[in-house]
């Protein structure tokens, strides 16, 4: 569904993506992790085409992206900090985005539904609350049904209830063959919807796995715990050694 071959972005002299090699299908949910400046915000911009690499090619079923702009109606996109005209009320928001998605004739409004939007659609954006900015950022991700989610620290500032139904929908579009790229830095919310595993540092591809095969290769259950035992235990260097081998 999404191809990356040899993707190479650099800043100056910082090196943001190293030559990365991906493969993403329908029906997976993946965690991009890593540090902080391990490539994961120039990766997803690039899959946006918000930036564009000196190397490599993106290509969405078949498609390279930099010469069929229309795949971006395929993305639901939900940034870590939604940014809307700050005058404009939620509802008028949301019906702007439907004027200009005309393309779009059905709607997905399950999360705006069950966040209560239509109850405060009346509120202007500059009023909102982080965790509510967060609903309505997350409603409008899955408002057009798209082939494609890109969620960016998606549970950030919600609270547990709205966490929980946000991850119920990400299970539910996965069990609907969508493909799912999500970006946290608490790793516990990821434990029943992930389904894959980048993990980037220093620009560079360091494993793409399956939740199943790094929870046997570290003999850990929780995805945190995975992840801390990889770093810890130095079994970093033998999912490289053993991936090389194949």
């Amino acid at each position: 569904m999404i191809a990356i071959e040899h993707l190479t972005k650099s800043y100056r002299k910082f090196k943001a993506l190293n030559d990365i090699n991906l493969d993403f299908k329908r029906g997976q949910t993946i965690s991009l992790l890593g540090p902080n400046g391990s490539g994961k915000t120039t990766l997803i911009k690039s899959i946006l085409g918000l930036v564009v690499p000196e190397g490599g090619t993106i290509k969405i079923n078949g498609s390279e992206i930099k010469t069929h702009w229309e795949y971006r109606s395929k993305i639901g996109y939900m940034p870590q900090i939604g940014r809307y005209p700050e005058n404009m009320t939620i509802g008028q928001v949301i019906r702007m985005l439907k004027e200009i998605r005309k393309d779009c004739v059905s709607y997905d409004e399950e999360l705006i539904e069950g966040f209560r939007i239509p109850d405060y659609q009346h509120k202007t954006m500059r009023s909102l609350s982080g965790g509510t900015r967060q609903k309505v950022s997350a409603s409008l991700a899955f408002l057009f049904s798209p082939d494609i989610y890109i969620l960016d620290e998606p549970t950030a500032g919600l609270d547990p209830l709205s966490s929980e139904m946000l991850k119920d929908k990400i299970a539910k579009e996965r069990a609907n063959g969508k493909l799912i790229l999500i970006t946290s830095h608490v790793l516990s919310d990821l434990d029943d919807i992930t389904s894959h595993i980048v993990y980037l540092q220093d620009g560079k591809l360091m494993f793409y796995k399956t939740v199943g095969e790094l929870k046997h290769s570290t003999g850990e259950e929780k995805l945190n715990k995975v992840i801390a035992s990889i770093m810890k235990n130095n079994y970093l260097t033998e999912i490289l050694t053993n991936e090389n081998n194949h």
